[in-house]
């Protein structure tokens, strides 16, 4: 049989081809997302999310920085569709860093999805994935932060895969370059990922996440390698976290005002306060440390820029048609 093998320019048409396929998808599929999509379906769908976030906010702050997170992991992980929800033995739940995700956040978009299927003519129209769009606004809104419009209209994945978990989302110790080869391949600028991580103003570590930058570890970089850290702060930190620390201790990442969502993170970079290298980076490295420095000097420019890459995030990976369903149940496929 006579070989196809293409020839080099031909190859170049044939991924470009197949690029802009890929890229076509992912923009009908965002441009399915609109505001106002269960107006006539589910017309207080807002009301009824908003209401099991008070609620649960009541009961622990902590269900605020773990929905936060559980939606940047689920929409970096194939994409916004809820698929970190998935509770199965090879789901995305059980590999990396999606181990550590908050079981009170977790509770909470159980609870906003009762709520809206408990409600006659919402039951079963809404999605998981938008209840998790939803309760990320209204936990960032609710802590101090920007109450924003959200699009609607995903759908939640049918799939979910372990294996990508580690390779999809930021480590603790990335620096710039490798932060922004991640952000961009999800469509998001540096602009996009430092406003994002200031979503850390509100968040906790624990303690295995940052212990090599208290102490110097042989075959590491440890105390004092990689960003520099405020030696009052490394000692403060070495109190919260000792050499035999417990699974369970943790520390806040804003330094300044730990339980409100505001431009305190940035503060805590210029303090050189940061606890994750990944944070730190972000004042250390000069071409980032401008958008450090304007942020921290200026909370409304943070809450916009911060608005529109939460925009830009909730459309990456969003599931239409046979591609997707709404789950009766969050935590398994219909």
């Amino acid at each position: 049989m006579r070989s196809t093998r293409l020839s080099p320019p031909s190859l170049r048409r044939s991924v470009l081809a197949a690029a802009v396929v890929a890229l076509t998808a992912a923009w009908c599929a965002a441009a399915q997302l609109s505001q106002s999509y269960y107006a006539s379906t589910c017309p207080n769908v807002e009301t009824l999310v908003r209401g099991a976030v008070t609620q649960k906010l009541q009961e622990t702050f902590n269900a605020a920085p773990g929905t936060l997170r559980l939606f940047f992991h689920d929409c970096f992980v194939r994409g916004c569709d809820a698929s970190v929800l998935l509770s199965g033995p090879d789901d995305e739940h059980s590999a990396g860093a999606d181990t550590t995700l908050s079981p009170d956040a977790l509770d909470l978009i159980t609870r906003a999805k009762a709520a809206v299927d408990g409600d006659p003519q919402c039951a079963n129209k809404v999605s998981c994935a938008d209840i998790l769009a939803l309760a990320a606004r209204d936990v960032v809104s609710q802590t101090g932060g920007p109450n924003y419009p959200v699009e609607l209209g995903r759908l939640d994945g049918m799939v979910g895969t372990r294996a990508v978990v580690k390779h999809s989302l930021p480590g603790a110790g990335f620096d710039l370059d490798q932060l922004n080869k991640l952000f961009a391949a999800n469509g998001l600028t540096q602009t996009d990922m430092i406003a994002l991580s200031g979503g850390h103003t509100i968040g906790v570590t624990h303690c295995d996440k940052f212990v090599r930058r208290l102490y110097p570890f042989k075959g590491g970089r440890g105390a004092g390698g990689g960003p520099p850290m405020n030696l009052y702060f490394l000692r403060q930190m070495r109190q919260t976290c000792p050499l035999n620390y417990s699974p369970s201790a943790f520390a806040m990442l804003d330094a300044v005002s730990p339980r409100k969502f505001d431009n305190g993170y940035y503060q805590t970079l210029q303090q050189m306060k940061g606890l994750l290298a990944s944070d730190q980076v972000l004042f250390a490295d000069r071409r980032s440390r401008a958008t450090v420095n304007y942020f921290a000097a200026n909370q409304t420019a943070f809450f916009d820029a911060f608005v529109a890459a939460m925009a830009k995030l909730g459309r990456v990976g969003v599931k239409t048609g046979s591609d997707g369903e709404i789950r009766r149940v969050c935590t398994k496929v219909n």
